[in-house]
């Protein structure tokens, strides 16, 4: 015998299953609570890395081997010193009046001076402990602000600590009359050095 559902209109077609419903989301204070402790994990990782003494270790060493490197470069850049000439022209000798100090050079650490039918030119340096005297028109003498000591016009030494007198330069007269001063030669007193033509001239 037939089966006489499928012919029959009455009988109820097969209902599809519903789906079955989705998984709640998880609450935000979960997710919330489950970021926070994995926020806590990631730093104290990274504050035990970089505190490991590998870590130290490896900083140290990257660091060491920059400072060698930056100083092997270094040496490698030659040192340039802008410094004056050791030479300057310091005018006619006819400019130069007699038993008078010209100090218009100190700068140039140079006094230039005419005595005695000479005309040469001392160091601005004391020699006791490298200050600079200063000339005093009046009392005719070097007199040095830090210690005492005392040139006579000539660079004797008289008074104070200042063991032995100032010091020449090389003076002599250029192609136009001019006189040039030499500070790359010196002359020292004590050395018999002051009777070398080149330490003064004749005037």
């Amino acid at each position: 015998m037939a089966d006489p559902t499928p012919n029959n209109p009455e009988t109820p077609a097969p209902q599809p299953e519903a789906p079955k419903p989705a998984a709640p989301a998880p609450a935000p204070k979960a997710a919330a609570r489950a970021a926070a402790k994995e926020a806590p994990t990631r730093r104290f990782f990274l504050v035990r890395f970089f505190t490991s003494s590998v870590a130290i270790a490896w900083t140290s060493f990257s660091a060491s081997m920059a400072a060698m490197a930056l100083g092997t470069l270094r040496f490698l850049i030659p040192n340039v010193l802008a410094e004056p000439p050791s030479q300057f022209k310091a005018g006619l000798p006819d400019n130069f009046e007699e038993d008078k100090v010209t100090d218009r050079f100190k700068d140039q650490n140079a006094w230039i001076v005419r005595h005695d039918g000479r005309i040469y030119a001392l160091s601005t340096t004391c020699t006791h402990l490298g200050c600079t005297p200063n000339w005093l028109e009046r009392e005719a003498k070097f007199k040095c602000p830090c210690h005492g000591s005392g040139f006579y016009i000539t660079g004797i030494n008289f008074e104070g600590p200042a063991p032995r007198p100032l010091e020449r330069w090389a003076v002599r007269i250029g192609d136009d009359g001019q006189i040039v001063v030499d500070k790359s030669k010196k002359f020292q007193q004590e050395r018999g050095e002051w009777s070398n033509p080149e330490s003064f001239i004749k005037v």
